[in-house]
């Protein structure tokens, strides 16, 4: 996986971000992906890619008796110890692919706005199978395969700048999309909604929920915001391991 997030200037701009500066409740996904969370109370979770671990912190709060939070970005990891250290909470640096995913070792784990940056989805998912403990619920945040389709992932403009359309491109063709976030040049992969969902049904997983994620209405005076509503930027699945 690329790693833009220890890019100086791509930093600072994401520090800026409201879901950098005040955690969850700014984050315009959190009113639909915090009811999905199971139980967390005596559990372990893993959090794959964990940012400056809101989640982490968040599994901790309600009771988890072991959080693993891990990100590739070292910047990451060190405003994670900052910002959101609990004694039940451990944060390593370490990529999505090259963590050890050790057999039947957590009850949850949760990833969110990651996956899309992985070229190799069903490995991931495979892995994730491994590591979940029977019955144990995988909770991701991925990037709407909409958005990642986009051209350029951006809308085209009228000449007074205003968003006239979202260009979609290329949709069946998985792979690399190189786009321009936060100032930055960032790389991120495609992937299909039938890659997605299948990948979790080929793979154990039974799928509890799939939501695509709208902005609360508390959040629509936020410039921009309204725009969200006319196509989908993130998808919400929750997936259960079955095993024998």
């Amino acid at each position: 996986m690329i790693n833009e997030y220890d890019n100086e200037k791509f930093f600072e701009e994401y520090a800026k971000m409201s879901r950098s500066k005040d955690g969850l409740e700014a984050a315009g996904e959190w009113h639909q992906l915090k009811p999905l969370f199971p139980v967390l109370e005596g559990k372990n979770v893993l959090d794959l890619g964990c940012g400056y671990g809101w989640h982490c912190r968040f599994a901790a709060e309600q009771g988890a008796k072991k959080v693993l939070g891990i990100d590739l970005s070292k910047k990451m990891i060190e405003e994670a110890k900052k910002r959101n250290a609990k004694k039940q909470i451990e944060y390593r640096i370490s990529g999505l692919e090259e963590y050890e995913y050790p057999e039947n070792e957590w009850d949850c784990v949760v990833s969110n706005l990651v996956l899309h940056y992985v070229e190799d989805l069903e490995d991931i998912f495979k892995k994730v199978h491994r590591t979940l403990k029977k019955g144990g619920i995988f909770l991701f945040n991925i990037e709407h395969p909409v958005f990642t389709a986009g051209v350029g992932q951006d809308w085209v403009y009228t000449k007074e700048g205003e968003p006239q359309y979202w260009p979609i491109d290329n949709y069946f063709i998985s792979g690399e999309r190189n786009t321009h976030f936060l100032g930055c040049d960032v790389v991120k992969q495609h992937h299909t909604l039938t890659q997605i969902i299948m990948g979790l049904l080929n793979n154990g997983y039974e799928i509890q929920a799939v939501e695509e994620a709208m902005p609360p209405k508390e959040m629509m005076n936020i410039p921009g915001m309204k725009d969200e509503l006319r196509r989908p930027m993130m998808l919400l699945v929750k997936a259960k391991a079955m095993k024998e």
